[in-house]
């Protein structure tokens, strides 16, 4: 097996990551892959945020401050789990689609835009040897939360890329049966 599809067999989701987090060059690297993601109509519909050091105690806060906003019955252990969510891993980077009226593009597929450019991320870090993981949860879909990152009408948050050096080696877990999720079609009956 050539290396390229052994990368791309073995990445998996990493939730455990800690310093260091990709330098200035290895970022370059893996930002330089979600600009390579599929993009009709060239619209470059996306927009990503890079958020390291007390960056992230201040997204917390806002992450923690937004979901108040929509939900004053949250707890106090439940705003203080928000504050400490972009904490979990040394570099964070904030998703957001930048969605276009365009006449062959649907916003849909815009969207489908970022989430490549974000699997490219991920991929292009697993390469470089970090862990990687894209986190959501119901502050991603928050308004109060888009707004308070000075996201327009036209932009909406997809979630989050957490990047780090795993913390622990990780298992790869076991591959999925190809025949359970590729099929032939049409199918082929007996007697055609």
């Amino acid at each position: 097996m050539s290396e390229l599809p052994h990368l791309l067999i073995e990445r998996v989701s990493i939730s455990r990551l800690i310093e260091p987090a990709p330098n200035a060059s290895q970022r370059q690297q893996i930002f330089q892959t979600a600009l390579r993601a599929p993009d009709h109509a060239r619209l470059r519909p996306w927009r990503f945020l890079v958020v390291e050091g007390d960056g992230r105690v201040e997204l917390g806060e806002l992450m923690a401050r937004a979901m108040q906003t929509e939900d004053p019955t949250l707890s106090q252990q439940q705003l203080d789990k928000l504050r400490s969510n972009p904490l979990r891993a040394p570099l964070v980077i904030v998703l957001i689609a930048r969605i276009s009226e365009h006449p062959k593009v649907p916003a849909v597929e815009q969207r489908l835009s970022l989430a490549c450019a974000t699997q490219n991320m991920l991929l292009a870090a697993h390469a470089l040897g970090f862990g990687a993981i894209w986190r959501t949860g119901p502050v991603t879909f928050s308004r109060a939360f888009a707004e308070g990152l000075g996201l327009v009408g036209h932009e909406e948050v997809l979630g989050f890329l957490y990047l780090g050096t795993p913390a622990a080696e990780v298992p790869l877990p076991d591959l999925p049966e190809i025949d359970q999720h590729f099929e032939a079609w049409p199918r082929q009956t007996s007697g055609s």
